[in-house]
């Protein structure tokens, strides 16, 4: 069968498990809604964390800048990684004891303020609604080359199938869809990278495979670091040797993911889906070693993809290019436009011919096209009728193979079996799916649950919040899919944006609202709005107002580190000037703070929240 062919039933397959999943588990009450009945055992809720945080940009778009970026793309892995350890050792097992339903709903009542809640809830929706941009941007790269559509067009499929058994099945039906999405995505990451390494280096271990010798006996990282070399790129392996990634900025920027991690609205709600602290503990186990058996391939896939798309692409001409760039040229993520000598070259310079499209029409990369194929065609004449237009993407940023298709292309490089390629595709879907019906249920439970509910109509009846919130994952599916067709950047870009938006807000207000009886409502109010403002500020202006790296050199991906800084720097300096909060929230953090089992700790995890 063709690729397409396998595509359609493996993903049309998953497809219908998930569906299926979804009217299985579909709730009646808000309790199931929002913390699936605070039933699911440790490791399928570890499994299920692991889909929800493994989104596209670990499975797709991770891989993918550690292979064009080297050792720099590494932060994007450390990151990640230590963010998780952080909050699972450091934060979770306290949101648990606390025993409500979400991120705003700990802070409303921990600072005793619904205007504390109500900036909690805005700062949940920015921060969800910037993440779910780029999975929704993911499920369109995927649709785009294996079901052969447009990326807007993959983009409303994924949005139509997130949207069905999101409001059927709410956090319930999430949970145990994630639980089978683990396993597809894990499989699709874990086959091809086995397949690979075997074949290039007759290792069945990836990560052994990548630091492994190659047919003519030279070792696959030192063949990478001569090549990148010879092309102008620096070393593969070589430290801080990419442009704006310096020690400071790779330093801040894996602390902001870290940090941002443990900020995150839609994983720790995770946390309150288990019955006990003890649970939420064992989740975390389950989840780091389900999320470790990615994490620690990825760097190994980088490599692979890396060493095939240089071998296959570097000086070939139109009729000899691989039929992987020939079936991505089709989406319009990846295209070659020559200089006029008739090869394709692959270089750091200002002669590199592959770009990848993001941010413009079909129309207008048409006429871009047109324009630079008149401007080879009259080269020789007094009077050129074209322009060479690959200044203007580089102008635009979009010199370079397109970060969010590396990892789904590799196996295509590399030759494996159709069935292999269709699976990754799968494993992409599931995926950003996982994490975007984590993302929508977030959203919802913000606007249905701790604005509606717990602000505007206390008396609201379990099949009026329902209502609501199924309602509010309609409308975030629409501006999802539309964040989705206009991304303000490639997968792990947006999703970075996300981290430092996240570190900046809630991070501090976690922390000290668990750690600190001395912080109150103002404080607190003051310093997430100056936070998640200075960070906003800062992104939108380096990146689409032409704002210089005024902070200390540091990029937009770094800066959530300061705005986290000065979060903590007004909350403290502010909490002096306010009083205390009163008695009954003091006791709240002893009991909180409490071993488990000591004292009326345990009162607290098992106290309704209606």
């Amino acid at each position: 069968m063709s690729i397409q062919l396998w595509t359609i039933l493996i993903v049309g397959s998953s497809f219908a498990l998930y569906l299926w999943i979804a009217w299985y588990t579909r709730v009646r009450d808000t309790h199931g809604f929002y913390v699936a009945g605070r039933g699911v055992p440790a490791i399928a809720n570890g499994m299920a964390t692991g889909a929800d945080w493994m989104s596209a940009a670990s499975f797709i778009s991770m891989a993918g800048l550690i292979s064009t970026m080297g050792y720099s793309g590494s932060v994007y892995l450390m990151g990640w990684t230590g963010g998780f350890v952080l909050l699972a050792l450091f934060l979770a097992p306290y949101l648990r004891k606390f025993g409500k339903f979400t991120v705003p709903d700990f802070v409303g009542d921990r600072f005793e303020s619904n205007t504390a809640r109500l900036v909690a809830v805005v700062c949940a929706i920015f921060i969800s609604f910037v993440y779910v941009a780029g999975q929704m941007r993911g499920v369109g790269v995927v649709f785009s080359r294996f079901l052969e559509v447009d990326v807007n067009v993959g983009v409303i499929i994924g949005m139509a199938i997130v949207f069905l058994y999101a409001t059927l099945g709410g956090m319930k039906g999430i949970t145990w869809t994630q639980v089978a999405q683990y396993w597809v995505l894990i499989t699709a990451f874990l086959v091809p990278a086995i397949a690979i390494s075997i074949r290039l280096t007759g290792s069945p271990i990836p990560s052994i495979g990548m630091g492994s010798t190659l047919d003519d006996g030279t070792y696959l990282l030192e063949k990478l670091d001569q090549i990148g070399t010879d092309l102008g790129f620096g070393s593969y392996t070589e430290p801080f040797g990419n442009p704006g990634w310096d020690k400071l900025n790779i330093l801040c920027t894996a602390l902001v993911l870290m940090v941002g991690t443990a900020g995150l609205p839609h994983v720790i709600v995770r946390f309150y889906t288990v019955r006990t602290v003890q649970a939420a503990r064992w989740s975390a186990f389950w989840a780091l070693l389900f999320i470790g058996a990615l994490y620690l391939t990825a760097p190994a896939t980088a490599a692979f993809a890396r060493h095939y798309m240089i071998e296959s692409l570097q000086g070939k001409t139109e009729t000899e290019l691989p039929g992987w760039f020939q079936n991505w040229s089709k989406t319009g993520l990846v295209m070659w436009l020559d200089d006029g000598d008739g090869r394709l070259r692959y270089s750091a310079g200002p002669d590199n011919e592959i770009f990848r499209i993001g941010s413009m029409s079909a129309a207008e990369l048409a006429g871009l096209r047109a324009e630079h194929q008149k401007f080879i065609d009259t080269r020789s004449s007094a009077v050129p009728e074209g322009r060479d237009i690959r200044p203007v993407l580089r102008e635009r940023k979009l010199s370079g193979p397109d970060n969010d298709i590396i990892v789904l292309a590799t196996p295509e490089m590399a030759n494996l079996a159709p069935w292999i390629i269709a699976l990754v595709a799968a494993g992409g879907l599931a995926a950003a799916l996982s994490t975007a019906s984590g993302l929508l249920l977030v959203i919802s439970s913000a606007v249905s649950h701790d604005l509606y509910y717990r602000v505007i109509n206390p008396r609201a009846p379990d099949a009026r919040q329902l209502l609501i919130g199924r309602a509010t994952i309609g409308v975030a599916v629409v501006v999802a899919g539309i964040l989705g067709i206009f991304p303000p950047g490639f997968v792990s870009q947006v999703v970075a944006f996300a981290f430092g938006l996240a570190a900046s807000s809630f991070f501090p207000v976690i922390v000290l609202g668990i750690f600190s009886r001395r912080i109150s409502a103002v404080p607190a109010i003051t310093g997430m709005v100056v936070g998640i403002g200075f960070t906003t500020v800062y992104i939108v202006g380096n990146l689409y107002l032409g704002m210089p790296r005024w902070c200390f050199d540091l990029g937009p991906q770094a800066i959530g580190l300061v705005g986290m800084i000065l979060n903590f720097a007004v909350t403290l300096a502010l909490a002096p000037l306010f009083p205390k909060p009163g008695e009954a929230v003091q006791k709240m953090i002893d009991r909180v703070r409490e071993p488990e089992g000591v004292g009326p700790a345990t009162e607290i995890e098992t106290a309704p929240d209606h």
